[in-house]
């Protein structure tokens, strides 16, 4: 009882100076006047995206939330509105591992016919013990990561060119190194969950870089960008018995523990907010990421914690050859067609 004692205002130090640490990083972004702009963020229900979605709803954006869970869609909306009082949060319902289900979500948007001003793709599954597959069929990381999202531009197209969007697409520190699996996509012969899960983050950054350049090129008006989130402590390795874990990884723990001692890693709220940055730069800035190289991201040691900044690409993102592999290949196994 004594240690227990000893330890507890050691801890509450840590994790006060986590939180210390998490307001400064905070403040490194400030995010625009967005009244009048919608906002499509997936993932948004929980973690990372649910702190992204309250800040630009702070901010005064028209917010709609895609969800897989009504019920987890109705809680977080509720905890956007007592953050934010007034905050307007629509719910609309997604199931990025159903390409009916993206089709269903792009018509229905169109037909509301607000035009869609930033579009945050933060939603997605990280290594399921064993190989699982989409309801088209799809390894799960592949459809849920990357195919879902790909779809879910290809639907809101019309939207974004109206609305001048910002598309921000987070990817993942484990895309720093590896490549795409092409020669077994689909991961049907043999199943890495992690390198599965590399290959699909790799694949989405690929195709989000393709379509900057190619919205440059045809006049679509869009500016594309990619973030990625560090490491922080959130429900991608945690338990989901929807993909097959019963329980907490190792490293979730591990993760946990780091991050309410403000060591080395981010907390839900610091690893927002690269996307936050990549989704609010000035236009100019934006529009010329791709062309300098660089994505957004932590900038504290190991690029894993630490406030936002700007950063070079990973490696597996610089070949325009493979971004043009991701381009055309992507759009066939998700069933769409971009021009």
């Amino acid at each position: 009882m004594a240690n227990e004692r000893a330890q507890q205002p050691s801890q509450g130090r840590a994790e006060g100076r986590a939180g210390a640490r998490a307001r400064a990083a905070a403040d490194a972004v400030v995010v625009p006047d967005l009244r009048g702009r919608r906002a499509v963020v997936t993932g948004g229900s929980d973690g990372i995206g649910l702190r992204i979605a309250t800040r630009l709803a702070a901010a005064g954006a028209q917010l709609v939330l895609p969800v897989r869970s009504r019920t987890k869609g109705e809680a977080a909306a509720a905890g956007i509105r007592r953050s934010v009082p007034g905050a307007d949060v629509v719910l609309r319902d997604l199931d990025l591992g159903s390409l009916a289900s993206v089709a269903a979500l792009g018509e229905q948007l169109r037909a509301e016919g607000s035009p869609v001003h930033l579009l945050i793709g933060n939603a997605g599954v990280m290594t399921p013990p064993t190989r699982q597959t989409t309801a088209d069929g799809h390894e799960l990381q592949l459809g849920t990561n990357h195919l879902g999202h790909v779809a879910l531009v290809a639907h809101l197209l019309p939207l974004l060119r109206a609305g001048r969007a910002r598309v921000v697409s987070q990817i993942s520190v484990a895309a720093a190194r590896g490549s795409v699996h092409w020669d077994d996509v689909d991961w049907e012969r043999s199943y890495d969950g992690m390198a599965a899960y590399r290959s699909s983050k790799i694949a989405y950054g690929l195709f989000a870089l393709e379509l900057d350049r190619r919205s440059r090129a045809g006049g679509w008006g869009l500016t594309s960008v990619v973030s990625h989130p560090g490491v922080a402590p959130t429900s991608l390795l945690a338990a989901r018995p929807e993909v097959g874990r019963s329980a907490d990884t190792p490293q979730v723990r591990v993760i946990r523990w780091l991050s309410a001692r403000g060591v080395l890693v981010g907390t839900p709220e610091t690893a927002g907010l690269p996307a936050l940055l990549a989704a609010t730069v000035p236009e100019d800035a934006a529009a010329t990421a791709a062309d300098r190289g660089v994505m957004y991201g932590p900038r504290g040691p190991g690029r894993v914690g630490g406030p936002p900044a700007e950063q070079p690409l990973y490696p597996s993102l610089r070949s325009t050859t493979e971004a043009a592999r991701a381009w055309e290949v992507s759009q066939a196994l998700a069933g769409v067609s971009l021009p």
